[in-house]
């Protein structure tokens, strides 16, 4: 639980094109995360679900952050 509150107040003081450049990144690393664990299986695939959840997270900040703008 922590992790994901300090993950969120990191993510707060953000503009929007730090978020989008964030969140292509962390797309980026998804996709070779999945191709990796295809090949051979990932020592912790639960990092995958992190990872889609972290995306997911950064994706509702830059939202509500377009809605104030």
């Amino acid at each position: 639980m922590a992790k994901k509150t300090d993950f969120l107040k990191s993510i707060q003081d953000l503009n929007a094109t730090d978020l989008s450049a964030r969140i292509k990144e962390d797309e980026l690393r998804l996709k070779k995360l999945e191709f990796a664990h295809a090949i051979s299986p990932l020592e912790n695939p639960m990092s995958i679900r992190g990872l889609r959840k972290d995306i997911a997270r950064l994706k509702t900040v830059l939202k509500q952050k377009q809605a104030v703008a």
